[in-house]
């Protein structure tokens, strides 16, 4: 496991997801889509759902990150929620589980801290990485033990709204890699080759792209604005 890890070190891992509401949902696509980045020179592949990652571990040998996006009535975390997800995951076994580790309560009131603590009872030996929106939920998720901090939620949430990753010479990604002890993965809005190379610059562990390179639908639309 540990080599498998290491060869992301520096590299990029490309995000290859597509909900139900977006042209190319299919498993079969996605997996033909990681099969793309790697030949592209992804060393890695962060994918949605375990159908989806079944396929996708099917057509390259490349580490997964992996999530289940699922909306609940009572709250608003949507990317690996609950053990229903986690469950669900463990079923195809990706190098490392990713989730949302904002304040926001989980489904049933869970808070975040009670969800990692079950987790890491139930899989104790399972990679998880915390998607975080602030610089303080990056230490927090820090503190408790997460094995990777990620800037995945960084504009997406009330509390980072009016933040974007990159703003400041990503001032946001240097504040957290100058104080957590984890690994730290890059990751949101960062959709430029020269964005990738400097947040390995300035010391990140990995970097994820994904709609700039796997959502066509929103690549096609940075064209035709151009022109409208």
């Amino acid at each position: 496991m540990e080599a498998r890890i290491e060869q992301l070190r520096g590299k990029l891992i490309v995000s290859c997801q597509a909900l139900p509401h977006e042209p190319l949902h299919s498993s079969f696509i996605m997996g033909r889509m990681a099969l793309a980045a790697k030949e592209g020179g992804a060393c890695g592949i962060r994918a949605n759902t375990r159908e989806d990652i079944r396929e996708i571990q099917s057509q390259v040998d490349l580490p997964v990150i992996g999530i289940v996006k699922r909306d609940y009535a009572d709250s608003g975390v949507y990317i690996t929620p609950s053990m229903q997800e986690i469950e669900e995951l463990m079923e195809v076994k990706p190098e490392i589980i990713a989730l949302d580790a904002t304040g926001a309560l989980r489904p049933g009131g869970v808070t975040l801290d009670d969800f990692y603590a079950e987790i890491r009872e139930r899989y104790p030996d399972q990679l998880l990485m915390a998607d975080c929106s602030t610089v303080e939920e990056a230490l927090h998720a820090d503190e408790l033990g997460f094995d990777f901090i990620g800037t995945t939620m960084v504009g997406y949430t009330d509390q980072s709204r009016n933040d974007r990753i990159e703003e400041g010479d990503f001032e946001i990604l240097r504040k957290i890699l100058a104080q957590v002890k984890h690994l730290v993965i890059a990751e949101g809005n960062i959709d430029t080759p020269q964005k990738v190379k400097r947040v390995i610059e300035l010391g990140a562990f990995s970097v994820v792209v994904g709609s700039s390179i796997t959502r066509p639908q929103l690549i096609t639309r940075t064209f035709a604005k151009a022109l409208s």
